[in-house]
């Protein structure tokens, strides 16, 4: 994976060299940020609205494969995993800090690429870097991410306040990052069977970008601050459409029906699946990792977003207690079915 000539050994710089070292290229911007990395523990200074806390770990062979996942994306998309949670609060993070967990097998000159990829989501989304850990590991790499943002007390969105007759909308399109998965997975199969083949992506270049370098959607939450809506509820879809449907039911104590019809999707992600011979509603409904906002808005928003590329209606909240159904393209009715991305599933190995 990583080329041994002229790499630098982490025993050869230690922790606190290596700490040093990958954080020295990160400013601080906040004024809330009253000191970040270099003592003990960080110190911020929050004195308006109220503080939000989300943290996320991605392991090495759970989360995330090496072997076509590029290090500098993975620093990109660690940030952006835990920013999503922070915009799903209709907050805006303010500092993170990272912490990692390495085998031998790294080199220094592996890590910089990592960091190099969370400098530049600090730097795109105007986030302090403010503290971390390192650690040695015995099974690959570890990555920890804690964010902080802000918000006023009266605008915090919540999974719980969506209420029967919300308008259902979802931010952006799916499947997208799901059938980049595939198309990884198919290409690391086929290099195990002939290393010297070297695939021609350009077909997948939109699917590949949603798997390997999300962005989180401080846009749309720009854009409802602008059009002046306050959503009664919100969630970001990280693990499945489906899965995020009922979250947000539970939560709110209500019911649901989709739209099969309404579910927005690039023609990429269509012609992948067909490709794959794979059903695209499954793609869009439980794909997951696209990191796209739904949300839980007034029915008398409506006209606000009505027509804009970014915000697409799929269904509306019912009163009928965590019943969520789906209307098919053919007007069928149908249970939803939760089937998205679950942690502990029973046919991984201890």
């Amino acid at each position: 994976m990583f080329e041994k000539k002229n790499n630098t050994s982490l025993s050869e710089i230690g922790e606190f060299g290596l700490i040093e070292h990958l954080t020295k290229k990160f400013p601080l911007i906040h004024p809330t940020t009253q000191k970040g990395i270099g003592d003990d523990a960080a110190v911020m200074n929050f004195t308006k609205g109220q503080t939000v806390v989300t943290t996320d770990l991605l392991i090495e062979g759970i989360h995330f494969d090496l072997s076509y996942v590029p290090l500098k994306h993975l620093g990109y998309k660690s940030i952006m995993v835990n920013l999503s949670d922070v915009y799903a609060m209709n907050a805006n993070p303010t500092q993170i800090t990272v912490s990692i967990a390495v085998s031998n097998r790294f080199p220094m000159e592996a890590l910089e690429e990592l960091y190099a990829g969370i400098e530049l989501a600090c730097k795109n989304y105007k986030i302090d870097l403010v503290g971390g850990d390192t650690s040695s590991s015995k099974t690959g790499l570890i990555i920890s991410v804690t964010a902080m943002g802000q918000a006023q007390k009266e605008k915090i969105t919540y999974r719980s306040g969506a209420k029967a007759n919300d308008l259902l909308v979802v931010s952006g399109d799916l499947g997208g990052a799901y059938m980049g998965l595939q198309v990884l997975e198919r290409e690391k199969e086929v290099f195990k069977v002939n290393p010297n083949n070297q695939p021609d992506l350009a077909l997948y270049s939109y699917c590949i970008e949603r798997q390997l370098k999300p962005e989180a959607r401080k846009d749309i939450i720009e854009l409802l601050e602008e059009v002046n809506i306050l959503p009664n509820a919100m969630i970001d879809i990280s693990d499945g459409l489906s899965s995020e449907i009922f979250h947000l039911s539970k939560a709110s104590g209500v019911g649901c029906t989709v739209y099969e019809e309404k579910l927005p999707a690039d023609p990429q992600t269509f012609s992948t699946a067909e490709e794959f011979k794979i059903n695209s509603s499954t793609a869009l409904l439980n794909g997951g990792e696209d990191y796209e906002l739904l949300i839980a808005i007034k029915t008398e928003d409506y006209d606000k977003i009505k027509g804009h590329p970014l915000l697409t209606p799929i269904g509306h909240f019912t009163d009928q207690k965590e019943v969520c159904k789906m209307i098919t393209g053919l007007g069928q009715s149908i249970s939803l079915q939760a089937q998205g991305w679950k942690n502990f599933n029973k046919d991984e190995s201890a």
